[in-house]
């Protein structure tokens, strides 16, 4: 709490920036009433507008139309942006629609503002015998003497025996109003507050992930390394006070004999007459549902970081496994090349090291360019008639019909060769008719663009294809090509 840290925080922290905000009023309430009373953990950028957008028009009606001139969207994305930080702005996996969530700072300094109002009843009583149980808690779960353990649960017990016993007897003592308001409104404030830091332990987490990405980024060493460092900080997060905590909460509250065991204690504690007078909040009916809700999202959220990360580490190793591979296959190719016939002599020369010195008066001097002359003739059309039919006669192939001659022949039998296809169906237009089908099985053998049909090429045998055309005399002529054998099939 010194004077340069406490400067630092008036000009760098967002909660401190929010409440010195003019608009604090807006910011704040607004956010209250969307996010932190219903418990809403993400909204979308459209709902999110409409809500600020009948806010603003409220405020409008009763300030005038200069109290909040800006559209909705554009103080979101004010609020949004890196030197408010009031809000976080996202994007889903696979949608292309804005989220936004509150900050932990955010909700900082909202559950701050909510304790200025006056309280008519402030709990005490509560407080302190919950810190007389947190002491008893940490004085007998550190102590390691046995003989001491076990004369305070005999003492323990002692008092149960005797609260039975009086029970029994017909003495049931029972809190009186006073007691039973201090403690709800104790238990009431720990749920909220147990709420808000929901989000800060998901910060944590996306602050870690961010951390780890920038590193592997940066990272000049090996890869065996950089995954040790990586989960080490995963390991430590995982170990860490805050991760033991959070996963201790989620294991006690996920027990299905807990979560009915609080929904009947609540039904029991909020009919109670001093309960019903104070006017709690309804959702305080549901706060268990809502932590499990804040939980579940929290653990979604660091399951959904650590499939990015994989696929992030997924990736680079693609790519330097690929480049290795290419690297290995260049020095095969090579090396089977100088397999018969390997050199003699010096194989290759390197270079030793030295200066290249270019002195400035070595460079050429400037050489302007050749103009062209042009000579002024005179272009005489000439008479001759040119037969221009041919420029129109041109031969296109339908690869529609040769698609389904294809996924037509597949129907019979599994595989088809090209000669068998053609030798069925022959070639109609030639040469052009050929390369259709020779361009059909490319796009067959590198993807699925025949509907389902693929090809495969056997280089290991050639197959004779032939066909009959026209000589430009006009006789009939056997053509025939020598192709690897392209088969195709389901």
């Amino acid at each position: 709490m010194d004077h340069a840290t406490l400067s630092a925080l008036r000009d760098h922290h967002p909660a401190w920036r929010l409440l010195a905000s003019p608009h604090a009023p807006l910011v704040a309430s607004f956010l209250h009433r969307v996010f932190v009373a219903p418990n809403v953990r993400v909204m979308s950028e459209a709902d999110l507008v409409e809500a600020l957008e009948d806010e603003l028009f409220a405020l409008r009606e009763q300030l005038g139309a200069e109290a909040y001139p800006k559209a909705a969207s554009e103080y979101l994305n004010d609020w949004a942006a890196p030197d408010k930080g009031w809000l976080r702005k996202f994007y889903k996996p696979g949608t292309d629609e804005a989220q936004f969530d509150l900050t932990p700072a955010t909700e900082k300094a909202i559950a701050w503002l909510t304790q200025l109002t006056e309280r008519p009843f402030v709990a005490t009583e509560s407080r302190l015998l919950t810190l007389f149980a947190l002491l008893e808690q940490i004085s007998a779960g550190t102590e390691a003497d046995p003989a001491k353990r076990l004369e305070d649960l005999q003492r323990k017990r002692d008092q149960l025996d005797a609260e039975i016993a009086r029970v029994l007897a017909g003495d049931v003592p029972l809190l009186d109003d006073t007691a039973v308001k201090d403690r709800f409104l104790q238990f009431q404030q720990l749920a909220r507050e147990l709420l808000a830091d929901f989000r800060e332990v998901e910060h944590n987490f996306r602050q870690l992930d961010r951390k780890v990405r920038e590193k592997i980024a940066l990272w000049e060493g090996s890869k065996g390394a950089l995954l040790d460092e990586i989960m080490g900080e995963r390991d430590a997060i995982a170990d860490s006070d805050q991760g033991r905590s959070f996963r201790a909460f989620w294991d006690f509250l996920m027990s299905s004999r807990r979560q009915e065991e609080l929904s009947e204690r609540l039904g029991q504690v909020l009919a109670l007459p001093a309960v019903v007078a104070l006017k709690p909040d309804p959702r305080i009916r549901r706060v268990h549902h809502d932590w499990l809700e804040a939980g579940e999202h929290t653990q979604r959220t660091v399951a959904q970081l650590s499939q990015q990360l994989r696929r992030f580490l997924d990736d680079r190793a693609f790519l330097e496994n690929r480049r290795i591979l290419e690297l290995l296959r260049g020095i095969e190719s090579k090396a089977l090349a100088l397999r018969e016939a390997p050199p003699t002599g010096t194989v290759m020369h390197i270079d030793a090291m030295g200066a290249d010195i270019q002195l400035p008066l070595e460079r050429p001097l400037f050489v302007p360019s050749v103009k062209p002359r042009l000579v002024e003739l005179a272009l005489v059309a000439g008479d001759n008639d040119i037969d221009t039919a041919r420029l129109f006669d041109q031969i296109v192939v339908d690869k529609a019909r040769l698609r389904s001659t294809i996924q037509h022949a597949l129907r019979q039998k599994a595989q088809v060769t090209l000669r068998e296809l053609l030798d069925a169906e022959p070639l109609q237009q030639g040469l052009a008719e050929l390369m259709a089908y020779l361009e059909l099985a490319h796009a067959g053998e590198a993807s699925s663009a025949l509907d389902g049909v693929r090809a495969l090429v056997d280089e290991a045998v050639a197959e004779p294809i032939r066909w009959q055309t026209r000589s430009t005399a006009g006789e009939e002529v056997m053509r025939e090509a020598r192709l690897p054998r392209i088969i195709f099939t389901r």
